[in-house]
């Protein structure tokens, strides 16, 4: 009950395709990760950033550079 939580794994996701995008609320700054489709503008998100540690473990498991990521508000 009151163990250790076990990681969670990324869940399978192919990025074949797809861009890397961080969209940001402009009103509550609420940031989330995921990856959109250039052809069809569908946006699949895959985790909530709430600060730099959420950011490394989003490029991280999905090996994603820094650079290649675009925002979107």
């Amino acid at each position: 009950m009151f163990g250790r939580r076990k990681k969670q794994m990324a869940p399978p996701y192919s990025k074949e395709g797809k861009i890397p995008v961080i969209r940001s609320s402009i009103c509550t700054g609420e940031q989330v990760a995921g990856f959109k489709d250039p052809a069809s503008g569908k946006f699949d998100d895959m985790m909530l950033i709430r600060d730099s540690s959420d950011l490394a473990e989003f490029l991280s498991q999905y090996q994603v550079d820094e650079d290649e990521i675009q925002r979107e508000w």
